[in-house]
């Protein structure tokens, strides 16, 4: 099956003293990147459907490099079975994918800080064009851990920052999909 991706997604709201929080648990963020993705779901698919087994792709580009990356939801869409590699042209990579039988959706842009917190979680601030500020803690698993557990722990990473959040269980493509079409 692969590696498992568990991740807990808050929205941030206004005001919140995040750099306070952070620097109280020790967690140091990195440089701002910028992240342009071009998200894919296979072709038929729409927004509304259900997402367990099925796969997803998506382009991003950040800095001088083009990641390709394939997600299947196993439980939910914050616990997937993800693979990620490097591309050299990000051209040629759309055309792949749209010959395997995906289609684009959406594209999100937006700026990610990263850090880790207590050595095992990867910890993202993303300001996300048109959605908002979001907060999210992810770990690799292995496919027979609790994955559930694990959620929980992330949880509760998040809410021993004591910031002024709402959990998210949306995807950002689903998010960024939802706001463009309530406009």
């Amino acid at each position: 099956m692969g590696t498992v991706e568990v991740e807990a997604r808050f929205r941030l709201r206004p005001g919140c003293c995040l750099a306070d929080a952070l620097s109280r648990l020790g967690v140091c963020l990195g440089e701002p990147i910028h992240q342009d993705d071009q998200a894919y779901a296979p072709a038929g698919w729409d927004y509304g459907q259900d997402r367990i087994q099925v796969t997803f792709a998506r382009l991003r580009s950040q800095g001088d490099d083009t990641l390709f990356t394939v997600k299947r939801p196993i439980t939910d869409v914050r616990t997937c079975v993800e693979h990620e590699c490097r591309v050299d042209d990000r051209d040629a990579m759309h055309r792949a994918i749209v010959l395997m039988g995906f289609e684009p959706t959406v594209r999100i842009v937006k700026t990610r800080r990263s850090g880790w917190l207590d050595d095992r979680y990867a910890l993202c601030v993303d300001q996300v064009e048109g959605v908002g500020t979001f907060i999210e803690v992810e770990a690799m698993a292995d496919p027979d851990e609790d994955h559930d557990r694990l959620r929980v722990e992330l949880e509760r990473l998040v809410e021993r920052l004591e910031l002024d959040v709402e959990r998210c269980t949306d995807t950002y493509d689903a998010l960024v999909h939802a706001a463009a079409h309530a406009a």
